[in-house]
């Protein structure tokens, strides 16, 4: 088989690959989740087997210690959050009539200049569109709570990603050298060589870009907790986890801080210290976090992690978030690979060159 038809064959079994994860996309959920895990819990269940326990064994206490810590995180936490949407619920009416009160004088002011509709009609109007808005709103997230889809798709991610884990992680070792031995002779080495960089760039981002959200989430909450901001706490958590997505995360989690320190506080003052807030922490991840947790090394650009998820997430829904990051790692690598190859070939260099 010539060059041209290994690229062929590469390329066919990659759009095949792709038309499964679309026409499956529903159904893939749980595996992909467990795939992740396993990925994850691979290393510490490898230095489990060094110790001399056996894979199996290995395997449950890794998948035990990692839902124990989750759920041990969720019932500490779970009160405190839960009382805080609870109460946003009950007075995100409130906030949006302060809002509203405060813009309608100078949405008034453009409507009558622009439009020369009567500023009492624009009032009313605003507020009927504003409650209709809400009750729409409301009807929507109970059906995404109540809704059959979603049950079931929860109910799959709490029993099905557990078991995939498990067997993915007492095979994982015969897994890799089974599609290892699967792997064309003649490109073997190099294959193997590209497969160790995806995963050192894959386990570096994540493994740094977790402990950089987790930090910011402490800050973000220990912050406009103490600025005194309604649900200061929650907006806090969901800004710095959100920040895994770079820049999106912190922008989202900053612009509700804000609106909410606007229509809670009659001062300046605290609506500043919520903006000092923000700004500190993305010094801190610009500066500090970033550089020393994740690194260049990684050779992930907040630009493509950006399109990534956004790609993913318009394609195959929560499967694609999931899939993103990986994928976009996997690409990156062999672009990089791919331009170096271009970069030492004669067609780059010229014939008269030495290569």
């Amino acid at each position: 088989m010539d060059g041209r038809s290994r690229t062929l064959t590469w390329l066919a079994a990659t759009a095949a690959a792709g038309f499964v994860l679309y026409v499956l996309r529903d159904v893939l959920l749980p595996f992909a989740a467990g795939v992740l895990v396993a990925y994850v819990l691979d290393p510490l269940v490898n230095r489990l087997v060094r110790r001399r326990i056996g894979r199996g064994a290995a395997a449950a206490a890794a998948l035990v210690l990692f839902f124990l810590s989750g759920i041990g995180v969720l019932l500490l936490i779970a009160p405190v959050l839960q009382a805080q949407i609870v109460a946003f619920a009950h007075r995100l009416p409130a906030y949006v009539e302060r809002a509203r009160a405060a813009l309608e004088p100078l949405l008034m002011l453009v409507m009558s200049h622009v439009g020369g509709q009567d500023p009492k009609e624009i009032s009313q109007l605003l507020g009927a569109h504003a409650g209709e808005a809400f009750a729409w709103l409301g009807t929507l997230l109970a059906g995404l709570l109540s809704g059959g889809a979603a049950i079931a798709g929860l109910l799959s991610l709490l029993f099905i990603t557990p078991v995939v884990a498990f067997y993915l992680l007492r095979d994982w070792d015969r897994i890799v050298d089974r599609l290892d031995r699967w792997l064309p002779r003649a490109e073997a080495a190099t294959i193997r060589v590209q497969v160790a960089e995806i995963d050192r760039t894959l386990a570096g981002f994540a493994r740094g870009q977790a402990l950089v959200c987790l930090a910011l989430a402490a800050w973000y909450a220990a912050g406009l907790t103490m600025i005194g901001l309604d649900f200061g706490l929650l907006v806090g958590i969901f800004a710095g986890l959100a920040s895994f997505i770079p820049i999106i995360g912190a922008l989202v989690g900053g612009v509700l801080a804000l609106a909410l320190a606007l229509v809670q506080f009659p001062t300046w003052g605290p609506v500043a210290a919520v903006v000092l807030v923000f700004a500190v922490g993305q010094v801190l991840e610009g500066q500090v976090l970033t550089p020393r947790l994740v690194g260049d090394r990684v050779g992930l650009h907040p630009v493509w992690i950006i399109f990534a998820l956004m790609v993913g997430g318009a394609s195959l829904g929560f499967l694609g978030l999931l899939l993103a990051v990986p994928v976009a790692a996997a690409i990156g690598v062999l672009v990089r690979f791919a331009l170096e190859r271009y970069l030492a070939s004669p067609f780059y260099r010229g014939p008269q060159e030495p290569v």
